[in-house]
């Protein structure tokens, strides 16, 4: 009997492989925390770099997305964060299409002691979706004429894309906890990502996913982004509650390679946007050294005076009646989103001027646009956040914070 030799592992398997026991296998798996940047052999003035992001038709100047959190994005957020070069993405599921004035519920919600948190939240997301709402809160953002994205779970996708088209939202996102494009169900009929994206004009982005069949198999429907990142946003519960996850930097490699082999097998290029997991200014450069093309961000946004949680986050699965995946977490008011984003930053944690920081790395790594980062070299550097910070971490400031 003839025996089949193995095929050769893809890129995406290619990783070494340690034994967990006689039964498993794993790969080792990377963080932001866990690697670093290796400077160019060449620098650029950060001035003089293209930081800029194209999702279909829509160019923004700044490769940042608002988080479809409710803590983090109302009307106002949405049109301030268009103003200033970025694209917020408001989550049809929320409070904001829920209530014909949400402020007495984020009020609430800001000021609910710990042990009733889940339950208020469990109530007051108890209220129905009001489809009016959906094109009330899209119009009044693009009355600034800035862009804006709307967020759906699959469920309901197919039923609001064309209200959410006719209102003026310049991008879809369908999102749910892990998104796949083979999704079996007897109790309801799955989306077809094909379908709904034949339908619209403006493009659908779908996550979220972490590895490389996943998020190719997603890139063969036809949309034109990916979020990458199962259970690392701040507050977002998943990875304890369900065990499933990959860490961010790893995960934003094999998708960007499934970008890669996508774009050699059809000449289309799909976007992949890292979704959490981001703290300080490094954290998304890294991400971008990684393979994306922009990336995604909650909790930064939920601490600027502009949000509309009043300083307090929660993830959008834990109002979950069954199984909540998420908490609220206090996170402050630091500073405007202007700052946060663009700066001056007031803080030495890295929170502040996100923007300029991007821009600056590109520049010491010798990154003339966004794809040329990509190329940038990244060590293995467990220690690169604590070598030398004794007294930072003493003094809790900087790098110590």
């Amino acid at each position: 009997m003839s025996v089949r030799a193995p095929a050769k592992p893809s890129a995406f398997e290619a990783g070494e492989t340690v034994e967990l026991g006689r039964f498993k296998r794993a790969r080792r798996a990377y963080g932001f925390d866990e690697v670093a940047l290796v400077p160019g052999r060449v620098t650029i003035n950060p001035q003089e770099v293209d930081s800029s992001f194209q999702l279909g038709a829509l160019r923004l100047a700044v490769p940042i997305l608002a988080a479809a959190m409710d803590g983090v994005v109302d009307v106002r957020f949405a049109v301030e964060m268009g103003r200033l070069g970025g694209m917020a993405v408001l989550n049809l599921d929320g409070l904001q299409t829920r209530y014909a004035d949400p402020t007495s519920v984020l009020q609430e919600i800001a000021e609910a002691p710990r042990e009733h948190i889940n339950a208020l939240l469990q109530k007051v997301y108890q209220a129905p979706v009001r489809e009016q709402l959906i094109g009330e809160r899209i119009t009044a953002v693009k009355r600034a004429q800035v862009p804006v994205g709307v967020s759906s779970v699959p469920a309901h996708a197919s039923r609001r894309a064309a209200l959410v088209q006719e209102a003026g939202a310049d991008c879809f996102v369908v999102q749910g906890t892990v998104l796949t494009a083979r999704h079996i169900s007897r109790s309801y009929e799955q989306l077809s990502f094909e379908k709904l994206c034949a339908s619209l004009s403006i493009p659908v982005v779908a996550g979220n996913c972490v590895d490389y069949e996943t998020a190719l198999e997603l890139m063969q429907t036809g949309i034109a982004g990916i979020l990458v990142g199962v259970g690392p946003g701040a507050a977002c519960t998943t990875r304890g509650v369900l065990g499933v996850g990959v860490p961010q930097v790893t995960a934003t490699s094999d998708v960007a390679a499934a970008r890669e082999t996508w774009l050699h097998e059809s000449g289309r290029r799909v976007q992949v946007i890292t979704d959490g997991g981001m703290r300080v200014g490094g954290d998304i450069a890294k991400a971008f050294a990684s393979g994306a093309d922009a990336v995604m961000v909650g909790s930064i946004f939920a601490g600027t005076t502009d949000a509309a949680g009043g300083g307090y986050h929660w993830g959008m699965a834990t109002p979950d009646p069954n199984l909540p995946r998420g908490t609220r977490i206090k996170v402050g008011r630091r500073g405007t989103l202007r700052e946060v984003l663009l700066g001056p930053a007031r803080v030495d944690d890295g929170t502040q001027n996100l923007v300029g920081a991007l821009r600056s790395a590109m520049g010491v790594c010798g990154a003339r646009d966004l794809r040329e980062f990509q190329q940038t070299e990244l060590v293995i550097a467990p220690a690169i956040q604590n070598e030398g910070k004794l007294f930072q971490q003493a003094q809790q400031v900087g790098m110590g914070t």
